[in-house]
């Protein structure tokens, strides 16, 4: 293995200490999943020919999901795409009429990532790579500059709000032209979603609509068809930790969210979405619950209902909109240490801090600490390996065997309430903590009409 740079090795060991994915190295730690990988590179491809993609990847907490998102992000930004992600969360939904919606626009946004700028932030790129281009074309054919622009982006008016997304682009260029920054930032906050009142845009742009929570999608569409014109491939829109949505309390919330996840795989899935591709991940308890989940809407339910031959040849069918996510075996979780320990070691055999022993051993304590779960969820199992790794390259004089035999691993739970997934025979078994009553984070969230009421007569 080549040699790893050191903000990449530090970036990996401080990600994976944590427990968090990181966000580059990805390559030097990647183990298994190869026809999951595949069938999502040809979704990517998909993508970049013009069409759409829907995929909900579904595994147990600590199972990789959030790797997996991050590692086909990873493959989207080297195939040319442009990539936004977001982790859902109490402030953060599909759906909602106090703000929460209009903030996912905006975290979607400030992590718009190209292949020049993986880190994030890469909207005002974007918007100058296309000025560049469109004003290099009139230069070319002799025509103005703003003209070209609103023909280049005169499609994007048969799309909600189109026309005045067209303008800002536009005002972009007048910016850009009569040096004026202020109009550029105030361009870059429309495009971002951070206008909150529709005169203040009208003031500042001249335009009518913005960014809320009744249209998010509705712009994600039009920032999908803009960076298609602006050169790139398409549009791959990564939202981990849907389970967010099923932990909503109130039924009403948890149904218009669900009508928006609806209405982008009826778009993608049939051909009505244009270079641009939806993964959603989250835990079987979000997509199987038949009380709470996806599953509790009828509608979903029928789309997303599990392949029945597939089932009756114990085959996984790799181009269902549900992908679950196979757990790693154990000889996989020991080629995922080693390819921990070659990242500690900056790709230098030489400087391995452990032998092949003692991982053997590692594995062998994990066993017996907690099961199965040290491969099938193996968060934990890692965050203990890798301060193993952190303790013995600051302290080699200690002895490893000794360390390794005083280790506690717990194992992965979310804290709250989980759906574990039987491979076999795909039972559902559901573990709720007692005592514990949801909270509602969301003004616009009625009572939760599911729990039952217990009385007295």
């Amino acid at each position: 293995m080549a040699s790893i740079r050191p903000r990449e090795r530090s970036a990996i060991i401080q990600s994976l200490r944590a427990g968090v994915t990181p966000r580059v190295g990805l390559e030097y730690i990647q183990v298994g999943r190869v026809n999951e990988v595949k069938a999502l590179n040809q979704d990517l491809d998909n993508i970049a020919e013009g069409g759409g993609a829907f995929r909900i990847i579904v595994g147990d907490f600590g199972a990789g999901k959030s790797f997996f998102l991050q590692l086909i992000r990873y493959i989207a930004l080297e195939k040319g795409l442009v990539v936004i992600n977001a982790d859902l969360s109490p402030d953060r939904r599909l759906f909602a009429s106090t703000g929460q919606a209009r903030n996912l626009y905006k975290e979607l946004s400030r992590n718009l990532a190209t292949r020049a700028h993986p880190e994030g932030n890469a909207m005002v790129s974007i918007v100058e790579k296309f000025i560049s281009e469109q004003r290099r074309i009139a230069e070319k054919e002799g025509k103005d500059v703003e003209r070209v622009i609103k023909d280049k982006l005169n499609s994007l008016s048969e799309l909600v709000d189109g026309y005045d997304f067209a303008h800002v682009i536009a005002q972009y260029w007048k910016a850009y032209n009569e040096d004026n920054e202020d109009l550029k930032n105030n361009v870059i906050r429309y495009l971002r979603g951070e206008y909150t009142t529709k005169a203040d845009a009208r003031r500042d742009l001249g335009v009518r609509a913005i960014v809320d929570d009744s249209n998010v999608y509705d712009h994600i569409k039009l920032l999908a068809r803009f960076v298609t014109q602006a050169g790139y491939k398409g549009l791959l829109v990564n939202l981990d930790e849907m389970v967010n949505l099923y932990k909503l309390p109130s039924q009403r919330a948890r149904s218009s969210n669900y009508e928006q996840i609806l209405r982008i795989l009826n778009d993608c899935l049939q051909g009505s979405a244009e270079n641009m591709g939806f993964l959603l991940g989250g835990t079987p308890e979000f997509l199987m619950d038949q009380r709470k989940g996806l599953y509790s809407y009828e509608a979903l339910h029928s789309r997303l209902a599990e392949n029945t031959y597939a089932k009756i040849a114990n085959v996984v069918d790799y181009h269902s909109p549900v992908l679950l996510l196979n757990n790693l075996s154990p000889e996989e979780v020991y080629v995922l240490l080693c390819n921990i320990r070659n990242v500690f070691a900056n790709g230098d055999k030489a400087k391995y801090i452990l032998p092949d022993e003692a991982l053997q051993e590692f594995l062998v304590h994990c066993h017996k600490n907690i099961g199965d779960a040290y491969f099938r969820t193996p968060r934990n199992t890692i965050k203990a390996f890798v301060d193993l790794l952190s303790v013995v390259e600051q302290n080699p004089e200690l002895n490893w065997k000794t360390l390794i035999g005083s280790i506690q691993i717990d194992k992965e739970t979310d804290g709250e309430s989980l759906i574990s997934l039987d491979q076999d025979d795909t039972s559902i078994s559901t573990v709720i903590k007692q005592g514990e009553q949801p909270q509602n984070n969301a003004q616009d969230d009625d009572d939760d009409d599911d729990n039952l009421t217990s009385f007295t007569l």
